[in-house]
């Protein structure tokens, strides 16, 4: 049997299951942000600075975890 954290394996799901903790959270609150912004202007603003404040953390986060 094969190890292949030894020999090399593929770690694609890896690297897509963390990009998706790092972008899609933000991505999801950019889509709510958007879609509140003709009823409420305030929270909508709020929404976005949430998704950018998300990506800024993770990417440095997640970012230096994958060095």
């Amino acid at each position: 049997m094969k190890n292949l954290i030894l020999e090399g394996g593929n770690y694609d799901a890896l690297l897509y299951l963390i990009l998706a903790i790092m972008f899609g959270p933000a991505i999801l609150l950019a889509i709510i942000g958007f879609a509140v912004k003709k009823s409420n202007k305030k929270a909508a603003k709020v929404l976005f600075i949430l998704a950018v404040v998300y990506v800024l953390i993770s990417l440095g986060l997640c970012g230096g975890m994958m060095l």
